[in-house]
């Protein structure tokens, strides 16, 4: 009896020790690569967190948890549509700039819908409305201690000669310039989306967007060129993160490219 109430003993005492040791490997992470910190990221569908009945549609920062450590949340705040007038006019902007901390990050990525020209709740003028709402976003992350990183568009898959065909116009190079010209770290998703999707090819290029069988909800399946599946959104990351890592700053050390 005494034996086997000393096994319980010992057997308490090695799981409480257990315990104590992956909590304090857990904290020595935080210890050595600082605070744990948090990236809130703006933008439209290429980014954003879908629902299960349209899979498998996928934004890339819906994926991109699983390129960061353990010391890093991301909270996706990019929406279905948006431009960067109507993010800040339905007030998305504020939520998300009341919620920075300093030391946090913000990913922008806009362009898709600033060019709907007809929509008059999301068109902005690139060289002037857009570069705006681009500079405050910038302006107003800093202004809380935190860091904004600029992002251009990801491409549209349109080949016309069995070439890939630019649809975004001045808005990438406006992402360019406000990087620029506001010493911001930009990371030009247009150009190595570009190469991605130009070494696939036309017909294999189709693999990583929305280019789906026909279904119940969608009888007709789905010929998207703009839009991403599962394995689209994880090359996007991983392309993201592969010049993400080479910043200089917190949150490149906490970058996984594998």
């Amino acid at each position: 009896m005494q034996v086997q109430k000393l096994k319980s003993i010992v057997i308490a005492l090695l799981f409480l020790l257990l315990t104590f040791e992956m909590a304090s490997a857990q904290q020595r992470v935080v210890d050595n690569q600082g605070r744990s910190i948090t990236v809130f990221t703006i933008g439209d569908s290429t980014m954003a967190n879908k629902k299960a009945e349209v899979a498998p549609e996928t934004g890339w920062c819906q994926v991109f948890s699983a390129f960061v450590d353990q010391t890093v949340e991301i909270k996706n705040r990019a929406m279905n549509g948006r431009s960067t007038k109507s993010f800040i006019t339905e007030g998305r902007w504020k939520a998300v700039l009341d919620s920075l901390q300093s030391g946090d990050y913000v990913f922008i990525q806009f362009g898709h819908n600033d060019q709907k020209i007809k929509d008059s709740t999301r068109y902005t003028e690139p060289f002037t409305n857009y570069r705006n709402n681009l500079e405050r976003f910038v302006r107003e992350t800093r202004e809380k201690g935190a860091t904004p990183i600029l992002f251009t568009s990801i491409v549209r898959r349109k080949f016309e000669s069995g070439f890939l065909i630019d649809t975004h116009g001045n808005y990438p190079t406006l992402v360019r310039q406000v990087a620029t010209e506001m010493n911001v770290p930009m990371i030009d998703l247009q150009l190595l989306t570009a190469g991605a999707v130009t070494a696939l090819g036309n017909e294999a290029s189709k693999s990583i967007y929305l280019w789906t069988p026909s279904t119940d909800k969608f009888p007709e399946g789905r010929k998207d060129d703009t839009h991403l599946r599962v394995e689209g959104a994880n090359l996007v990351a991983k392309l993201a993160a592969q010049q993400l890592i080479l910043l200089d700053n917190s949150l490149a050390k906490r970058i996984k490219t594998k």
